[in-house]
């Protein structure tokens, strides 16, 4: 199960409506084998697409340097779908290489950068098999919460 803050879910929804069409995509760290998403990062779909994102490499690679100097990792790694369902493609099966963390996906097909609700879903990928888990968002995120939902 994944346990992610409000203000985090929020700012996560908040860049996937905001660059509809185009795929959001970023990072949100955490202590290491905390299992805690944190640190909210936006990044920069490098590709442009709305089929497709790309970590520009140079950011990514200052990101990971950046994590390991903190102690972190990266607890969620998010991405949108602007015009299908929020469920891992191919592609982003192919590419997920954290086993550890929860890749989310979220999905604006339905409302855009317009209100409305969006699909938010979680996944752990790990070797190529995808299974979706429950997702809590919680106030604040605290140890106890944590805890209490893992």
């Amino acid at each position: 199960m994944l346990t992610i803050a409000q203000a985090t879910y929020d700012a996560i929804v908040a860049h996937a409506k905001r660059d509809h069409p185009v795929e959001a995509c970023g990072i949100v760290a955490g202590p290491e084998g905390s299992d805690r998403p944190e640190r909210f990062i936006e990044m920069v779909n490098a590709a442009g697409s709305p089929t497709f994102y790309e970590y520009d490499s140079t950011d990514l690679l200052q990101l990971y340097r950046e994590m390991d100097q903190r102690g972190e990792e990266p607890v969620v790694i998010y991405h949108s779908h602007s015009a299908t369902e929020a469920y891992p493609s191919v592609t982003d099966i192919n590419l997920a290489s954290e086993p550890g963390a929860h890749y989310v996906l979220v999905g604006t097909r339905e409302h855009g950068n317009n209100e409305g609700p969006v699909e938010f879903r979680s996944y752990r990928i790990v070797d190529g098999q995808v299974t979706e888990e429950e997702v809590a968002v919680v106030p604040t995120l605290s140890a106890e919460a944590t805890e209490a939902a893992g």
